[in-house]
C-alpha cells in the first residue's frame, strides 16, 4: 500500500472511529462518567486501537471524553453548566447563518426545510425522539449550508453533541421547540426578511435553552 493510500486509510478509519464513538456517547450507550479503555472500544467496533485512540483524542477536544493521565479516561459526566455554555454558543451560530443565509436561500432549500418541519411534526406526534432530532438538523442544516461558513458549521458540529447528550437524557419529544416556530423561520426566509428569520431562530433556541435549566438542577 503506498504511503498516501495508508494515510487515507488511517483518516477513514479514525473518522469512522470517531463518528460511532461519538453517536455512542450521545445516545446514552456509553454512559456519563463511565470508563472506557481504547482496547474495548476497539474490540466493540471491530477497528484497531489506533484509530479509536485517535478518536478518543478528538472526542476530548470536543468534551465528550475527559482523559486523566495515570489515573482514567471517561465519559465526561452531564454537567449542566457546560451544556448552556454549548447551547448559547450554537444558538449564536445559527443566528449567524440565518443572517447570512436567510435572504439567499433557494426554492430548493425552503422545500427542504419545510418537509424536514413536515418530518418534524410527525416524529413529535408519534413521540420518536430521534427522528425529531434527525429533523431538527435537516431543517436548519439547510441554512448552515447555504450560508456556507466552513467555521460555523464546524461550530456547530462542535457543540451540539453535548446538547444533544442531555436533551436524549431528559425530554421525550414534545419537549422540542414548535412546529409553529419552525414555520414562522421557514416563512420569514421565505420572505427574505432577514430580521425576523434571526428573532426566529433565537426564539427557538432560547427556548430550548430555557427548558434544559428547568429539566434538572445542574449536575446530572
Amino acid at each position: 500500500m503506498s504511503t498516501a493510500a495508508g494515510d487515507t486509510r488511517r483518516v477513514l478509519l479514525r473518522d469512522e472511529a470517531l463518528s460511532r464513538l461519538r453517536a455512542a456517547i450521545v445516545a446514552g450507550e456509553l454512559s456519563p462518567g463511565s470508563v472506557v479503555k481504547d482496547a474495548d472500544l476497539a474490540s466493540r467496533l471491530g477497528l484497531t486501537v489506533a484509530p479509536v485512540r485517535s478518536a478518543l483524542t478528538r472526542l476530548v477536544d470536543e468534551g465528550l471524553i475527559e482523559a486523566k493521565p495515570q489515573s482514567h479516561t471517561r465519559v465526561t459526566p452531564l454537567r449542566l453548566p457546560q451544556v448552556r455554555d454549548a447551547a448559547v454558543v450554537v444558538r449564536a451560530m445559527h443566528e449567524v447563518a440565518a443572517r447570512e443565509a436567510a435572504a439567499r436561500v433557494t426554492d430548493d432549500d425552503l422545500a427542504a426545510m419545510r418537509a424536514a418541519n413536515e418530518r418534524f411534526a410527525a416524529a413529535v406526534g408519534s413521540g420518536n425522539l430521534d427522528a425529531a432530532l434527525a429533523a431538527d438538523d435537516d431543517l436548519h442544516g439547510a441554512l448552515l449550508a447555504r450560508c456556507g461558513n466552513a467555521a460555523v458549521s464546524a461550530t456547530v458540529d462542535r457543540f451540539t453533541p453535548a446538547i444533544r447528550r442531555l436533551e436524549r437524557q431528559r425530554f421525550g419529544a414534545t419537549g422540542h421547540p414548535s412546529v409553529d416556530l419552525h414555520d414562522r423561520l421557514i416563512a420569514a426566509c421565505a420572505a427574505g426578511d432577514v430580521d425576523t428569520a434571526v428573532a426566529a431562530t433565537t426564539e427557538i433556541w432560547t427556548a430550548l435553552l430555557s427548558e434544559l435549566e428547568e429539566t434538572t438542577d445542574g449536575a446530572v
